[in-house]
Protein backbone atom coordinates (compact mmCIF):
# COMPACT_ATOMS: atom_id res chain seq x y z
CA UNK A 1 0.00 0.00 0.00
CA UNK A 2 1.14 3.41 -0.67
CA UNK A 3 1.14 6.33 1.27
CA UNK A 4 1.20 10.14 1.09
CA UNK A 5 2.93 12.01 4.19
CA UNK A 6 3.13 15.75 4.33
CA UNK A 7 4.78 16.95 7.50
CA UNK A 8 4.63 20.75 8.05
CA UNK A 9 6.84 22.71 10.04
CA UNK A 10 6.16 24.33 12.92
CA UNK A 11 6.72 28.56 12.99
CA UNK A 12 10.73 28.41 13.96
CA UNK A 13 11.77 25.18 14.30
CA UNK A 14 14.21 25.28 11.49
CA UNK A 15 17.04 25.13 14.17
CA UNK A 16 15.44 22.06 15.52
CA UNK A 17 15.35 20.05 11.93
CA UNK A 18 19.09 21.28 11.39
CA UNK A 19 20.25 19.97 14.91
CA UNK A 20 18.06 16.96 13.64
CA UNK A 21 19.33 16.34 10.03
CA UNK A 22 21.17 13.05 10.59
CA UNK A 23 18.50 11.82 12.99
CA UNK A 24 16.24 12.37 10.08
CA UNK A 25 18.27 11.05 7.00
CA UNK A 26 19.49 7.80 9.40
CA UNK A 27 15.44 7.11 9.76
CA UNK A 28 14.87 7.61 6.21
CA UNK A 29 17.50 4.96 5.14
CA UNK A 30 15.54 2.70 7.13
CA UNK A 31 12.83 3.17 4.23
CA UNK A 32 14.96 3.66 1.43
CA UNK A 33 13.62 0.20 -0.57
CA UNK A 34 10.02 1.23 0.05
CA UNK A 35 10.50 5.24 -0.98
CA UNK A 36 8.58 6.80 -4.41
CA UNK A 37 9.37 9.74 -3.89
CA UNK A 38 10.76 12.57 -0.92
CA UNK A 39 11.64 16.43 -0.16
CA UNK A 40 11.41 19.21 1.09
CA UNK A 41 8.74 21.96 0.59
CA UNK A 42 9.39 25.44 0.47
CA UNK A 43 7.98 29.18 1.21
CA UNK A 44 7.50 31.13 -2.06
CA UNK A 45 10.88 32.85 -1.54
CA UNK A 46 12.36 29.49 -2.54
CA UNK A 47 14.68 28.95 0.79
CA UNK A 48 12.73 28.29 3.57
CA UNK A 49 11.99 25.27 4.10
CA UNK A 50 8.15 25.13 5.38
CA UNK A 51 7.90 20.89 5.40
CA UNK A 52 8.37 17.34 4.28
CA UNK A 53 6.73 15.22 1.58
CA UNK A 54 7.74 11.31 2.16
CA UNK A 55 5.22 8.85 -0.43
CA UNK A 56 5.88 5.38 0.58
CA UNK A 57 4.79 1.55 0.37
CA UNK A 58 3.93 0.08 3.33
CA UNK A 59 2.50 -3.19 4.41
CA UNK A 60 -0.62 -0.65 6.29
CA UNK A 61 -2.48 1.85 7.83
CA UNK A 62 -0.76 1.40 10.86
CA UNK A 63 2.71 1.03 9.29
CA UNK A 64 1.81 4.31 7.76
CA UNK A 65 1.18 5.94 11.05
CA UNK A 66 4.49 4.76 12.67
CA UNK A 67 6.21 5.73 10.04
CA UNK A 68 4.96 9.63 10.00
CA UNK A 69 4.76 9.56 13.98
CA UNK A 70 7.97 7.96 14.84
CA UNK A 71 10.06 10.12 12.54
CA UNK A 72 12.52 12.07 14.73
CA UNK A 73 11.90 15.84 13.59
CA UNK A 74 8.04 14.66 14.20
CA UNK A 75 8.95 13.35 18.25
CA UNK A 76 11.07 16.80 18.82
CA UNK A 77 8.14 18.91 17.89
CA UNK A 78 9.47 20.20 14.61
CA UNK A 79 6.16 19.44 13.08
CA UNK A 80 3.07 21.54 12.97
CA UNK A 81 0.59 18.82 11.74
CA UNK A 82 1.32 15.81 9.79
CA UNK A 83 -1.36 15.19 6.61
CA UNK A 84 -1.03 11.17 6.34
CA UNK A 85 -3.26 9.56 3.48
CA UNK A 86 -3.30 6.37 1.27
CA UNK A 87 -2.10 6.78 -1.87
CA UNK A 88 -2.06 5.55 -5.40
CA UNK A 89 1.13 5.87 -7.86
CA UNK A 90 -0.92 6.22 -11.10
CA UNK A 91 2.85 6.96 -12.54
CA UNK A 92 3.79 3.68 -11.32
CA UNK A 93 7.39 5.25 -11.25
CA UNK A 94 9.78 6.59 -8.46
CA UNK A 95 10.85 10.05 -8.44
CA UNK A 96 14.30 8.59 -9.11
CA UNK A 97 12.90 7.08 -12.99
CA UNK A 98 11.63 11.16 -13.43
CA UNK A 99 12.78 11.40 -16.74
CA UNK A 100 13.76 14.84 -16.14
CA UNK A 101 16.44 13.69 -13.36
CA UNK A 102 16.79 15.78 -10.12
CA UNK A 103 17.99 19.25 -11.62
CA UNK A 104 16.30 21.87 -14.13
CA UNK A 105 13.43 23.66 -13.78
CA UNK A 106 11.09 24.43 -10.66
CA UNK A 107 9.22 21.56 -8.66
CA UNK A 108 6.19 21.49 -6.89
CA UNK A 109 4.15 20.03 -4.42
CA UNK A 110 0.50 20.31 -5.53
CA UNK A 111 -2.43 19.19 -3.20
CA UNK A 112 -6.15 19.07 -4.25
CA UNK A 113 -8.13 18.35 -1.35
CA UNK A 114 -11.13 16.39 -2.16
CA UNK A 115 -15.08 18.39 -2.31
CA UNK A 116 -17.28 15.31 -3.31
CA UNK A 117 -16.79 13.63 -6.62
CA UNK A 118 -13.72 11.68 -7.79
CA UNK A 119 -11.99 14.00 -9.85
CA UNK A 120 -8.22 13.92 -12.13
CA UNK A 121 -7.92 9.95 -11.72
CA UNK A 122 -5.94 10.21 -14.56
CA UNK A 123 -3.11 13.13 -14.55
CA UNK A 124 -4.14 16.08 -16.96
CA UNK A 125 -1.02 16.93 -17.51
CA UNK A 126 1.94 15.87 -19.91
CA UNK A 127 3.12 13.06 -18.00
CA UNK A 128 7.29 13.47 -18.73
CA UNK A 129 6.28 17.09 -16.61
CA UNK A 130 4.94 14.59 -13.65
CA UNK A 131 7.46 13.63 -11.25
CA UNK A 132 4.46 11.97 -8.88
CA UNK A 133 1.10 11.75 -9.48
CA UNK A 134 -1.90 10.01 -7.70
CA UNK A 135 -5.64 9.86 -5.67
CA UNK A 136 -5.51 10.31 -2.16
CA UNK A 137 -7.97 8.13 -0.02
CA UNK A 138 -9.09 6.68 2.94
CA UNK A 139 -7.41 4.10 5.14
CA UNK A 140 -9.84 1.23 3.16
CA UNK A 141 -8.47 2.68 -0.12
CA UNK A 142 -12.38 2.72 -0.78
CA UNK A 143 -12.93 6.90 -0.81
CA UNK A 144 -11.20 9.67 -2.45
CA UNK A 145 -9.85 12.31 -0.53
CA UNK A 146 -8.12 14.78 -2.73
CA UNK A 147 -4.97 14.37 -5.04
CA UNK A 148 -1.39 14.80 -5.04
CA UNK A 149 1.49 15.99 -7.79
CA UNK A 150 4.97 16.36 -7.35
CA UNK A 151 5.44 18.25 -10.50
CA UNK A 152 8.45 20.12 -12.62
CA UNK A 153 6.40 23.34 -13.57
CA UNK A 154 7.45 27.01 -14.92
CA UNK A 155 5.95 28.41 -12.08
CA UNK A 156 3.20 27.93 -9.47
CA UNK A 157 -0.21 28.79 -10.87
CA UNK A 158 1.25 26.25 -14.18
CA UNK A 159 1.74 22.97 -11.32
CA UNK A 160 -1.96 24.45 -10.09
CA UNK A 161 -3.07 23.87 -13.50
CA UNK A 162 -2.53 19.93 -13.48
CA UNK A 163 -5.68 19.44 -11.24
CA UNK A 164 -9.26 20.67 -12.20
CA UNK A 165 -9.72 23.77 -10.06
CA UNK A 166 -13.45 23.73 -9.53
CA UNK A 167 -13.36 20.29 -8.08
CA UNK A 168 -11.55 20.78 -4.81
CA UNK A 169 -12.65 22.35 -1.74
CA UNK A 170 -8.74 23.68 -1.96
CA UNK A 171 -5.55 23.50 -3.80
CA UNK A 172 -2.21 24.03 -2.29
CA UNK A 173 0.93 24.96 -4.53
CA UNK A 174 4.50 24.41 -2.71
CA UNK A 175 7.91 25.02 -3.57
CA UNK A 176 9.59 21.13 -3.55
CA UNK A 177 12.71 20.31 -4.41
CA UNK A 178 14.45 16.03 -4.57
CA UNK A 179 15.45 15.10 -0.81
CA UNK A 180 17.35 13.01 0.67
CA UNK A 181 20.73 12.42 1.35
CA UNK A 182 23.54 14.91 -0.06
CA UNK A 183 26.30 12.51 -2.31
CA UNK A 184 28.85 11.12 0.03
CA UNK A 185 27.57 12.10 2.96
CA UNK A 186 26.63 9.07 5.97
CA UNK A 187 26.55 5.35 4.92
CA UNK A 188 26.66 6.13 0.60
CA UNK A 189 22.88 6.73 0.56
CA UNK A 190 22.67 9.47 -1.92
CA UNK A 191 18.73 9.46 -2.53
CA UNK A 192 15.55 8.04 -0.71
Amino acid sequence: MEFFCHHRDRSGSLPLRTELREEHWSYMDRYAAQMIARGPTFAPDGETPTGSVHIVDLPDPAAARAFAFDEPNYQAGAYRDVLLRRWHNTLRRTMWDFPGGRTGGDRYLVLGLGAGQTADLDPRADRDELIAYGPLLSDDGARWLGTAALVRAEDPDEARAVLTPDRYAEIEVHAWAFGGRPAGSAIGVTTG
